[in-house]
């Protein structure tokens, strides 16, 4: 028999096979934060269909980001920032790095506790700084869970947060459904002037995070250890390993759910905004949104709208200040306590909240901010998983690294555009 062949027992294949999943569903929900709520709703109350393009394009993109991401992880054992750090030989081009990382990761996290304040809010009034509080806090406790319980405590606890998500913001199209129509031309890619490009660059930034592709790698490299061509899981330690193969094609799997759920939701909130909320006044903001939706198709369409915001907010917070202190580990080999760092990242939002900006257009420019930092991680990622004596026989297809390099210059293109409309105008 070959070294290196693996050969089950039927008593672990199929429990075994489940058990692979969850990685890509944690890191999944952030694709389904505040920030995706704000864009995409304020896109459909704007522009009704014209951006639907936007969306499914932000989504296939997605699936080979994330898969690569993950595939990084498992096959290296080491996370993108690691290897970046080890990589990059200069303490001023690490820092340089690290910089920009981490202002992605604050604007981030922007999004997630301004949305769940905005939640809290709406469901029960509260003020805005003590909703963004709250928040950070309920965040702390669901990163202690990760830090202290592991990673599959930490995935049950997001993918349940994440079941809320899809309820609230699925509902509200079966009750206010959109026009056929409208959905097939809004596959149409086209604008309407540079106010439709930067809300394009906003979803864009909401749906491929560049702090998810950080924490995606990081993710599986936690659930998964290569051992001599293998991989090892947190569930099956005292058992054999298992073929690395195996595993990438779960993950295949595990990317594909998680991509689908979030793309599917991210999709409805457009429509419902379209269809229910195109040329209503105010309701281009998240507050305007719920009114509306509240006297157009029932308070049960609002609340469960709220409550998924909140859900959002909370699930995506978290998964947000992981990814962050990985970022920081990776790239400066310094590890600072859960706490200080929740706090200094809760600050910018807290202060956002204070002196009043309109958490809605705090929301959107957040998501631009993020649609900038792409390039940064993306880029690198593609570079690092085509090279062989890296990933060995696991490393890109030709056509694998084409459409990675497709989708960066895709991303970067429409940046530079963003940037040329907002200086010089139509």
């Amino acid at each position: 028999m070959p070294k290196n062949v693996l050969v089950e027992s039927p008593r672990v294949r199929g429990p075994r096979a489940a058990w692979l999943l969850g990685p890509a569903l944690v890191a999944g929900v952030a694709y389904l934060d505040p920030g995706n709520v704000a864009s995409n709703m304020t896109a459909g109350a704007r522009y009704g269909y014209l951006l639907v393009w936007v969306v499914v394009l932000g989504n296939v993109m997605a699936w080979l980001i994330q898969y690569l991401s993950a595939k990084l992880g498992i096959v290296t054992g080491r996370s993108l920032p690691e290897l970046l750090g080890a990589r990059l030989r200069s303490h001023t081009a690490r820092r340089a790095y690290w910089l920009q990382a981490e202002l992605v990761a604050m604007a981030t996290d922007v999004a997630e506790i301004i949305g769940g304040a905005v939640a809290l809010w709406l469901l029960f009034g509260v003020p805005l700084v003590w909703g963004g509080l709250i928040t950070g806090a309920v965040s702390i406790v669901l990163l202690l869970v990760q830090s202290r319980g592991g990673a599959r405590p930490f995935e049950f606890v997001i993918i349940g947060l994440m079941a809320i998500i899809v309820l609230g913001f699925t509902y509200g199209v079966f009750v206010g459904p959109p026009e056929a129509a409208g959905v097939v031309e809004g596959l149409l890619p086209r604008f309407d002037g540079a106010d439709s490009v930067l809300l394009a660059a906003s979803i864009l930034g909401a749906t491929i995070m560049p702090h998810a592709i950080y924490a995606h790698s990081s993710l599986a490299r936690d659930r998964f250890r290569p051992v001599d061509g293998r991989t090892r899981t947190d569930a099956a330690a005292a058992d054999a390993a298992i073929d690395t193969r195996r595993v990438l094609r779960a993950t295949r799997w595990d990317v594909t759910i998680a991509l689908a759920i979030a793309g599917t939701v991210n999709l409805c909130i457009l429509l419902l905004a379209a269809a229910n909320l195109d040329g209503v006044p105010g309701t281009d903001s998240l507050e305007g949104a719920y009114a509306a939706l509240q006297s157009g198709i029932g308070p049960v369409v609002a609340t469960l709208f709220a409550i998924g915001l909140f859900a959002s907010g909370l699930a995506s917070s978290a998964v947000g200040a992981y990814a962050g202190a990985e970022i920081m580990q990776g790239l400066l080999r310094v590890r600072i306590p859960l706490l200080v760092r929740r706090l200094v990242t809760l600050l910018p939002a807290l202060v956002i909240l204070a002196v009043g900006v309109d958490p809605t257009f705090a929301l959107i420019l957040s998501q631009v901010v993020l649609s900038f930092g792409i390039p940064f991680a993306l880029i690198p990622l593609v570079a690092l998983t085509a090279k062989a004596d890296l990933l060995g026989g696991y490393r890109n297809r030709a056509w694998t690294t084409a459409a990675g390099i497709l989708a960066s210059v895709f991303l970067v293109a429409l940046n530079g555009l963003l940037l040329w409309l907002t200086l010089f105008g139509g």
